[in-house]
This record gives structure tokens, sequence and C-alpha cells, in this order.
């Protein structure tokens, strides 16, 4: 096993996949020669040019619609919008044409655009580079959300994306680009949608997250672990399809679950999560289902540590939850 950080998973995966498939194309702003802001492309345009890797104008809608009309005619782009904060002048391409495409031609047209993205904060970019609205695509059949916590989730995710049929929208928690470093497995292998990670396994509670707060929901359990309590961990890595499944079974043995994103709470993904663990295993649970979220604000620059959720937040919410 190779160890990587999950930056480089995701560039080797897309060096890998380009050699693989001439098929996939990569488009974006600052992607070619430049490597891309965060260098996620770096390499790229060097080994296979112009032609398959291009860079485009800030024209997020144009990039988008180009990005379908190839994938329509055979080709498999990989998109790159360079902050989450940007995507929103291709949300009705998104939605309205790339998302229903495969359905609306009843599977005669899929539309396999994979849209990269890097997503949250944690980098002080203050609130047009450090969002989290992975809800507003949530509400949309169609698509795959997507969002990987460690290099190899990244690397067998992204696999998945670019050999798939459904257009996936892929994030990126870019405060976990260097940070987030871990052997990746040899071979040719990928990671399904829809299929939570078990990250560590308790008793006592539940504590269900992706992205950015699966390894502030790790220090939260281990922190727990010293007053006694047994924490488990899961990341759902996948946001549509989510995996219901192990949600409930997490519960149902644990009886109490904590629901952890950075995203502002109102509305946030968090609460589909409550409304199925109240569907599915009301009978279970000995405490209310708790959120620890984004604030209900605009994303703030100098007050980020405040509105980001810690470890400290999580365990104060364990606390109130075991204490019920």
């Amino acid at each position: 096993m190779a160890t990587m950080t999950l930056i480089e998973a995701i560039n080797t995966t897309l060096h890998e996949e380009m050699a693989r498939d001439d098929r996939v194309v990569v488009l974006g702003e600052d992607v070619g020669k430049n490597g891309g802001v965060f260098r996620a492309t770096v390499g790229l345009y060097d080994k296979f040019g112009a032609d398959r890797v291009m860079d485009t104008p800030l024209a997020e809608s144009g990039i988008i619609g180009a990005a379908i009309g190839m994938a329509l005619y055979g080709l498999r782009p990989v998109p790159e919008i360079q902050f989450l904060d940007f995507i929103y002048p291709g949300f009705d391409q998104i939605v309205s044409e790339m998302a229903k495409f495969r359905y609306r031609s009843g599977g005669q047209y899929p539309c396999p655009v994979v849209i990269r993205t890097p997503s949250g904060g944690g980098i002080r970019g203050g609130h047009y580079h450090s969002q989290s609205s992975e809800a507003y695509f949530c509400h949309t059949p169609g698509l795959v959300v997507a969002m990987p916590s460690t290099p190899a989730d990244a690397r067998g995710m992204l696999r998945s994306a670019i050999r798939g049929e459904d257009p996936v929208l892929f994030l990126e928690p870019k405060r976990l680009y260097r940070s987030a470093k871990g052997e990746v497995p040899d071979g040719d292998w990928t990671v399904p949608f829809g299929k939570a990670r078990l990250v560590r396994e308790g008793t006592d509670l539940s504590l269900i997250a992706w992205g950015a707060m699966v390894p502030i929901c790790e220090e939260a359990a281990t922190a727990a672990g010293e007053k006694g309590w047994s924490l488990e961990v899961l990341d759902l890595r996948s946001l549509l399809p989510f995996d219901a499944e192990a949600i409930v079974a997490s519960v149902r043995k644990t009886g109490r679950a904590v629901v952890v994103h950075e995203a502002p709470r109102t509305a946030g993904f968090g609460a589909e999560v409550v409304a199925i663990l109240a569907e599915r295993a009301l009978d279970a649970l000995e405490a209310p289902v708790l959120r620890v979220a984004g604030l209900d604000t605009p994303f703030p620059y100098t007050l980020e540590h405040v509105y980001l959720p810690d470890a400290r937040r999580v365990l104060r919410a364990v606390e109130k939850t075991m204490a019920w």
C-alpha cells in the first residue's frame, strides 16, 4: 500500500483514469498549465495535452454546460469548479439538465459528468470560499453527491464516479487535502456509493458525519473514551444515495446518536438523518438525536473557529445525550 494525502490520491486517480480511458477529459479554471488552485490537476496538462486538459473562462455555467454536451456525445468530462461557493451560476445546468438526462431519455442518454469541487471551511477562506452547500444538491434526484474523508475513499470513490453512468457532484473537503494522510490500497479497486464506512465501533452512542467532520468525531470519540463512554463513528461517504441501513443499525445498537456537519443547522443534511432515525429507529432511541452543525449565519472570516464544529462542541452534545 502507498501512503498518500487526500490531494495526492485525487491527483493520482485522475492521472490513472485519463491514461486508462481516453474519453476522460478535464476542464475548469486554471486546471491546465497551473495545475489547479489546490494543485489537484498538476501534471495532467503536460501528460495529456490541451485537447484533454482545458483551461476555461471564469464561467461556471459554461463549464458545466460544456461538460454536459461532452458527456452526451460520448466523453467522460471531469470539470472542476474552483470552490463550491462558485457553483451557483451553474446550478440550473446541474439540477435542470445534468441530473435529468438519463431519466428523461429512458436511459438512452446517460450524462456521466463528474463535477469536482473543494468544499467547506478550515482554511480561513472567508464567506465566499468556505461554504458547505451539499444539502441544495441532495434534493435533486438523478445526482450522486459524495464527499470522501480519507485518501483511500477519495481514490476509490473518484474511480467509481468517473466510471459510472450517473452525474456526480464530488465534494472534496479542502481542509483535509493535506492534513488527511493514510494508506491507499494497491490495484484497480473502487468504493461504491451509498455504503457508509464504520470508522470506529462503539456501544454507547453513534456519531454520524461526513467529510471533514469525520476526524473531528474521531477526536471527540477518543475524548469520550476517557470518560468511560464507547462511541461509534460512522462516515456516510455519500449523501445521495446514503446508507440509511447502516445508520439505523448503528443506532439500534447504541440507542443514542449525534449528527455532525459543518453546513448551517437549518435544513442541513443532518435533518434528513434525524428524520430517518425518527421513522425507523424511534423505538431504539434512549435520548433525542442532537445535531452539531455550522451556525445559521453567513460563513465568518475572523470567527471561523467559532462557526465550525470542533471536538469540544461534539463532546458537549455527547454529554447532554448521555445525561438524558
